[in-house]
């Protein structure tokens, strides 16, 4: 079976909570992912749009919509999704 090598993105998160910094520190550090991109596309009052790539071996999407849940990120679409068989 394929592996998950880039999964893009749509995501907004409130303003208050963890930096994007952080949240990109954190999940680099799950298994099988090697670089996080945050890209802010629009703020507002209360919330933060962004654009979140991320890049490895073998991206476990349920592991990274979860540990993006518990930092308050919320996923409104999956914008690309680059797989390859090993």
């Amino acid at each position: 079976m394929g592996k998950v090598k880039r999964v893009l993105l749509d995501t907004i998160k409130p303003i208050k909570g963890l930096t994007i910094i952080d949240i990109a520190k954190e999940i680099a550090d799950l298994e099988g992912i090697s670089k996080v991109t945050i890209r802010v596309e629009e703020m507002d009052v209360e919330t933060i749009t962004m654009t979140i790539i991320v890049e490895g071996s073998d991206i476990d999407f349920e592991t990274l919509k979860e540990a993006l849940e518990e930092r308050g990120v919320v996923i409104h679409s999956i914008d690309e999704v680059i797989a390859e068989r090993e």
